[in-house]
């Protein structure tokens, strides 16, 4: 019998005609309307915000794939948090650290020696970094835009999905994109069915102590949310964005419900602590001070005990729909008698994150 190939070339070429074809190219539209190439889902990756929602997408191994970080959003904002997962995964705290945008340490040249095949930033990170980010082009590195901070629903799905596509994890994101769809629509539904409020509300980032007022919030972040919530956030056309608002007037407005925002701060012995790792027993302590403030006490939020703790770090992100429902429940008692946000906010942690919601993130003053 004559040999089917006459070469042992010729046979590698005629098999190789019939091998499995390549993998086909990822393309994804980035949240700042960027066509992003991928050639294959990423496995090491320059993780410079949106940690948490990169954990949660990747799941299970996703640690692993990340081959350097802009710590300082982490670590030293969220020091609680940065905790509770490094001593899960004790080798986050190896990862080389190429700075961050914030303080102007972000390093180009470190972020490129780190070998990533994908650079991951949120939207203001990526505005921050301007024209400099074409050195990761220069250099085939490709970078992807995500946008949580947007605080809108069209924009948590894309970026969802985006990260999806990126991962190879598309299922997973789908997955996570229809929870967060769903909670919000319900959530929306609740407050539709209650209509508007009288509610005043008002909100103060409870970093500095109660002898000195905090940034409030108007349109985004806090304020953007009591809006969507149908309350009457009494920073609207007192401030743009954020800033503090005089105590004179937060006593003349006698808001229904205060919301004080907290957090994980270092060296505030004054603030409300809140978040990982914090303790109920200090927060309330510390919200308790606030309470004290002249002429707090004849406030109807503080008469009622409608004075309520949030977690700062809790908002523009996946699990954030908690924190909606939590302040909606505040403003519309009975619509969401039935939900319990700290629970579902637990539950999210449970089947999506590596590690547990230890800590304090939802309060009610006592």
């Amino acid at each position: 019998m004559k040999p089917i190939f006459k070469s042992a070339a010729f046979a590698a070429a005629f098999l190789g005609a019939f091998a499995a074809p390549a993998l086909a190219e990822i393309t994804i539209t980035d949240l700042r309307d960027r066509s992003v190439t991928l050639e294959e889902p990423a496995q090491h990756v320059l993780l410079g915000f949106y940690y948490q929602e990169f954990l949660a997408v990747a799941g299970e191994g996703g640690v692993d794939r990340i081959a350097a970080l802009s710590r300082g959003p982490w670590a030293d904002w969220r020091p609680g948090q940065w905790e509770v997962y490094t001593a899960a995964f004790p080798q986050l705290k190896d990862l080389p650290d190429v700075g961050d945008t914030e303080s102007a340490t972000f390093s180009i040249e470190a972020a490129i020696a780190a070998e990533p095949d994908l650079v991951l930033l949120a939207a203001w990170q990526y505005d921050a970094l301007g024209e400099s980010v074409g050195q990761f082009d220069t250099a085939g590195i490709p970078v992807l835009v995500l946008d949580y901070n947007a605080q809108t629903l069209e924009k948590h799905l894309a970026s969802t999905r985006a990260l999806g596509a990126a991962l190879g994890a598309d299922e997973r994101a789908e997955t996570l994109a229809r929870l967060y769809a769903d909670m919000s629509a319900d959530t929306a539904a609740r407050v539709a069915k209650a209509g508007p409020s009288n509610a005043k509300v008002y909100v103060e980032l409870a970093q500095k102590g109660p002898d000195e007022a905090g940034n409030s919030y108007a349109g985004g972040m806090w304020g953007g949310i009591i809006d969507g919530l149908g309350g009457q956030n009494i920073a609207n056309g007192q401030i743009e964005n954020w800033g503090p608002l005089s105590p004179e007037y937060v006593l003349a407005e006698q808001p229904d419900v205060i919301l004080l925002a907290g957090s994980e701060w270092l060296n505030r012995p004054a603030a409300v602590t809140l978040g990982f790792a914090q303790d109920k027993a200090v927060a309330q302590k510390r919200m308790k001070a606030y309470l004290g403030r002249a002429g707090w006490a004849e406030l109807p939020a503080v008469k009622s005990g409608n004075v309520y703790g949030v977690y700062h770090g809790g908002t523009r992100a996946l699990s954030d729909f908690a924190y909606f429902r939590f302040i909606g429940k505040a403003i519309h008692p009975e619509a969401f008698a039935d939900v319990d946000p700290q629970a579902e906010l637990a539950q999210f942690y449970a089947d999506w994150l590596p590690v547990e919601a230890d800590g304090v993130f939802m309060i009610q003053a006592e």
